[in-house]
């Protein structure tokens, strides 16, 4: 169990780095007439991943369970790959990626890195971090917990970040008249 609280421990050390990161690129973007949209659902969604932390060593201290090397190695594997997609998308977007839904007007959406592939792949890797995190060491209470008050919570962040962004999106392209000859 130690080797999971240190997980747990280096998890949270990432999440502070996040934090210092968006500090700096939201003052990035401020300087540059940045928007920012969905302040109402940011504390939330802090608690939340915050709990998610908590959850994970609360449940394994409270109800100990052994480790299940079928379950953990896979969910190891995943966790370190949401990690490591997260930081993709970080290094990806540069000064515009955010915790906050923050907008600079004019500039246009991203669409290099895994964002060539999904429109949200960040929300991917907090979905399966979520799930995984906790099944390293079987704190599948704290799994299900957070994925289902994260679902709403998604939805939410969804709608609000589809919307601040929807000036930068490139015009549809115009409709391909039907093949004559086909």
């Amino acid at each position: 169990m130690t080797g999971y609280t240190v997980l747990i421990l280096l998890v949270a050390a990432e999440r502070l780095a996040e934090l210092v990161v968006a500090r700096r690129n939201a003052a990035w973007s401020r300087a540059r007439g940045g928007v920012a949209y969905g302040d109402g659902h940011y504390p939330v969604m802090v608690a939340l991943h915050t709990g998610l932390l908590a959850g994970c060593l609360a449940e394994t201290w409270l109800a100990p369970r052994p480790f299940q090397p079928l379950l953990g190695w896979p969910m190891l594997a995943l966790t370190l790959g949401a990690q490591a997609l997260r930081w993709w998308c970080i290094s990806t977007l540069g000064p515009r990626w955010n915790t906050r839904v923050i907008v600079v007007p004019g500039l246009p959406l991203v669409s290099a890195g895994p964002y060539r592939l999904l429109r949200h792949p960040n929300y991917l890797a907090v979905v399966v971090e979520g799930l995984a995190l906790p099944l390293v060491h079987g704190a599948w209470l704290t799994a299900t917990g957070f994925t289902l008050l994260n679902l709403p919570l998604l939805t939410v962040r969804l709608r609000c970040e589809n919307a601040a962004l929807a000036p930068s999106a490139p015009p549809p392209a115009p409709a391909t008249p039907p093949c004559s000859t086909c």
